[in-house]
């Protein structure tokens, strides 16, 4: 009885795990956005990176959203709205936040926001605020890309779609101030896909930007016609740990209902 009990569970539970690390992760979902500065960013010099100051430099959020900011350097920043020219506008101030410190804003209306630090005013980031459910990207003239992933084994897919063919772009895929996929390509169909490994064993967000190079054979460059610029943004959070832990249990629950089943081990 024992047996068929933990055979069943294994069953049930190998079931479960399957339709979990099936699912995708959604790439859209902007009701929260957590920013933090770049390591190092109180001292002149991250202005100059691609990745800038603020992680991320520019962060999408619905109206209604949350923006976690949060000071995880080691110096205290602040998050101002506003620029170092103009000063600040008045829609929020983290005044002093120290190290671990954070602070939340909820955007009210559409648009872009801008802000720095007044202690290290080299330090600047924007906050794109939509409408909830809004489609990525379109800066590009009208050529659009839709971003979607799916959780794999040992890494995140990037699944693209794009509304037209033989586009030529540039991917880029950033972890915590880190590139960790730079890849330009010729998508020949209206789909493409990416892989991005592993990164470490956190979940830190992995933020996406499409740029458009122009439309034409990837062997005729020279001919190339169309929008060209930055098309699409988003962010996914990977699963690497969730679906290890899943694997490593249904491999634990095997062993024991196989060797439950071969009576390697007395029942009592």
């Amino acid at each position: 009885m024992k047996t068929k009990a933990i055979s069943s569970f294994f069953v049930l539970f190998a079931i479960a795990a399957g339709i979990v690390t099936m699912t995708p992760v959604a790439f859209a979902d902007h009701s929260e956005v957590t920013i933090s500065p770049a390591p190092g960013s109180g001292a002149p010099g991250c202005e100059e990176t691609a990745e800038g100051c603020y992680i991320p430099s520019t962060a999408t959020v619905d109206v209604g959203g949350v923006v976690i900011m949060t000071n995880t350097d080691s110096a205290a920043h602040t998050f101002t709205s506003g620029t170092p020219d103009g000063g600040p506008d008045g829609v929020f101030d983290t005044s002093l936040l120290m190290v671990d410190g954070s602070y939340e804003w909820t955007p009210e209306t559409v648009g872009e926001q801008p802000y720095f630090c007044m202690v290290h005013p080299w330090m600047q980031g924007l906050i794109i605020v939509q409408e909830a459910g809004a489609d990525e990207g379109g800066n590009a003239g009208d050529l659009m890309v839709t971003i979607t992933d799916s959780a794999v084994m040992g890494g995140t897919q990037v699944d693209l779609e794009f509304s037209e063919l033989h586009v030529n772009y540039e991917i880029t895929a950033t972890q915590n101030g880190e590139t960790v996929l730079q890849e330009t390509a010729h998508a020949m169909e209206m789909t493409a896909s990416h892989m991005i490994d592993a990164v470490g064993s956190d979940e830190s967000p992995i933020d996406i930007e499409i740029v458009s190079l122009g439309i034409g054979p990837p062997d005729a460059e020279a001919d190339w016609t169309g929008p060209t610029g930055t098309v699409a943004t988003s962010q996914v959070v990977p699963e690497f740990g969730t679906i290890a832990m899943m694997i490593l249990a249904v491999a634990i629950i095997s062993i024991v209902a196989v060797t439950a089943k071969s009576r390697v081990i007395p029942r009592f």
